[in-house]
Order: structure tokens, then sequence, then C-alpha cells
């Protein structure tokens, strides 16, 4: 059994908003709030949350010298960045950025620079999970949701 949140007393709590907080209160005090439903994570939920983070994922990541494979490979091939910009059906002032660093490009303008250019942009690694076993040890945490929301 845990305390209310509000008066500290020892018993079976509900969950309520109170000011804009959500709060685990005691019967008495959910007359200071609106109770609301606080969902639970079955175990089939669980075993598929393990699931997702114990499997390794596969992440693209653009070059560190992204900038200057572009340039050099567009002035190899006697390309105006006008030019390279029609054929990607872009703005010129992006490409500029671009070439300058001030941008990075999505990675489905880097697969197209990477075809037009005949350049490689984007590496694939394997990444691990963050968090091996820990559902089992400490139970879910605020990051773990936000990773598990990412990966879908």
């Amino acid at each position: 059994m845990s305390n209310c949140d509000l008066c500290g007393k020892k018993g079976l709590l509900t969950g309520a908003i109170v000011e804009g907080s959500l709060l685990h209160v005691c019967k008495a005090c959910t007359a200071y709030g609106n109770v609301v439903k606080i969902p639970t994570i079955k175990h089939q939920t669980r075993e598929k949350i393990k699931k997702i983070l114990k499997e390794p994922e596969d992440v693209s990541i653009l070059v560190a010298d992204y900038k200057q494979r572009i340039k050099q490979a567009r002035e190899q091939m006697k390309l105006t960045q006008e030019d390279l910009a029609k054929r990607l059906n872009e703005k010129e002032s992006f490409i500029h950025k671009i070439e300058q660093g001030k941008q990075e490009p999505p990675l489905a303008l880097a697969k197209k620079l990477e075809h037009h250019l005949r350049i490689q942009l984007i590496e694939s690694y394997t990444e691990d999970s963050l968090h091996p076993g820990k559902l089992a040890e400490e139970g879910l945490t605020i990051g773990d949701l936000i990773n598990i929301k990412k990966k879908k």
C-alpha cells in the first residue's frame, strides 16, 4: 500500500487530476480533483515491450564529412549547385546550405544525392539494446516508453 500524494494517508489510492497534475490520492482527497483511470500494463504488453527493447536495431546515419563529399562529387561531374538542385527537385539555396554544413540533408535526400552523385553518404550499423534485462529488474521508466514509441 502507498501513501496519498495529498494527505499522506496509507491505503487504497485512485488516480486524480488535481490542479493540472496527476496524483495518486485516497478516497477522501478525490474531492479536490477529477478522478481518472490509470491504465495498467498487462503481462502480454510487458512481454512485447521486452522483446522490442532486446531486438537490435539497424540505424542509418549520415557520414560526418557529407558536405565535402557532396561538393567534391558535384564539382567532378562539372555540375553547378543550380544544376544539381534541378536534378534533385530541390532549391538551390538548400543545396548551398548542405554544402556549407549549415543544414544536414534528410535521409531521403541523402539517398537521392548518393544515387545522382554516385557517392556514399549513409552508413548503417546495428544498435544493441539500451537496457538489457532492465524491465525484469526495475520495471518501465518514462524513457523506455519514449524509446518504444520512437521505434514504432
